[in-house]
């Protein structure tokens, strides 16, 4: 796959609101392993594979392991992640696929016990940020290096 243009050379004042957007997302009240997490299944999702291999590394970086990284995409059907965790993947499909989901009250009732309105809050602005990044990378055919 070639890529198309390079969005940062082509909209350096675009990709600078990104970079603002993203150092907020990366200083809020949500814990980075989790933000990892999101960040990587809402690439899954987006099929972008420059984030999803940017965040499996990083991720590992941060001490993650390779059984949870290989089973995020199944995250319902296997034991390795907390009630937090998982209402945060949840939370992050739901939001993620806006136009299918329309964020339903029941998902709304599952995250709601384990984040405080600020943590809600962040967690769905670091999903909207990584949503832009990866329709950015998908786009423009962004490729892992």
């Amino acid at each position: 796959m070639q890529a198309r243009l390079d969005f940062y050379k082509a909209s350096p004042e675009g990709t600078k609101a990104m970079i603002a957007l993203e150092e907020r997302a990366s200083k809020s009240s949500i814990e980075k392993p989790l933000a990892e997490l999101v960040r990587l299944r809402a690439s899954q999702i987006n099929g972008c594979a420059y984030c999803v291999d940017m965040h499996t590394t990083d991720a590992r970086k941060g001490g993650e392991t390779d059984r949870r990284l290989a089973t995020v995409s199944v995250w319902r059907e296997t034991p390795f992640f907390t009630e937090r965790e998982r209402a945060a993947l949840e939370w992050t499909e739901s939001v993620t696929l806006l136009a299918q989901t329309h964020v339903p009250d029941d998902v709304w009732e599952r995250v709601k016990p384990h984040f405080s309105d600020q943590e809600i809050a962040d967690l769905t602005l670091l999903i909207i940020a990584i949503n832009g990044w990866n329709r950015i990378a998908v786009t423009f055919r962004k490729t892992p290096a």
